[in-house]
């Protein structure tokens, strides 16, 4: 099956983004407000990229080849005068071509993949399950919105991927994987290295 190619507008962030995961930013450099515009105005995505080079402000940064097609769900403005705004992840892709407009907003070809099928949590891993669901009960409103899927194991595996104290080089690999029992494998050894109960 061929790949669905898009042309979207990136957003560089010293983040990972999940698909079906929240993720509250605050804009204020005129390319990413004008993106943001942009966006509202037609109703169009933007990719989320995890910085592989380079600083969210200034220069265009260099990111990873796999990013986070998402839709911004909310914004406002702050009393600082800075925009805020949430979106939500909503499928992977990756980036075929890219081209730097002259105000440094990097637009890019990408191809989407396809987004994991649910599946069963495997027994030995529902123990990671129950965690997730104590970290949304103490982190909370950022996922008052969203349906809770503590039976599906691609859900679980990017939640607690994108919650979990780790290395921003763990959350992209974690990213790239297109399997979430592997990814949940993966989860269950750091969630050991790093003694969570």
């Amino acid at each position: 099956m061929d790949e669905e190619e898009l042309r979207i507008p990136l957003f560089p962030l010293h983040t990972v983004l999940y698909p079906g995961g929240p993720l509250p930013l605050r804009v204020f450099e005129p390319r990413y407000l004008d993106m943001v515009s942009t966006c509202l105005r037609h109703g169009t995505g933007l990719g989320i990229c995890l910085i592989r080079s380079g600083n969210e402000t200034g220069p265009a940064a260099t990111t990873y080849d796999i990013g986070t097609l998402s839709t911004i769900t909310y914004w406002h403005m702050g009393h600082d005068g800075l925009l805020g705004i949430t979106v939500r992840g909503q499928q992977r892709f990756r980036i075929i071509s890219e081209q730097v407009q002259a105000n440094q907003l990097t637009v890019a070809t990408v191809a989407l993949l396809p987004n994991e099928p649910e599946c069963d949590i495997p027994a030995e891993y529902l123990p990671l399950a129950d965690l997730l669901r104590q970290m949304i009960e103490q982190i909370g409103h950022h996922y008052d919105g969203i349906i809770k899927k503590y039976g599906d194991a691609s859900w679980v595996s990017c939640r607690l991927a994108e919650l979990l104290p780790i290395s921003l080089a763990q959350k992209q690999l974690l990213l790239q994987l297109d399997d979430a029992r592997d990814r949940l494998a993966r989860l269950g050894g750091i969630v050991e290295q790093l003694g969570i109960r």
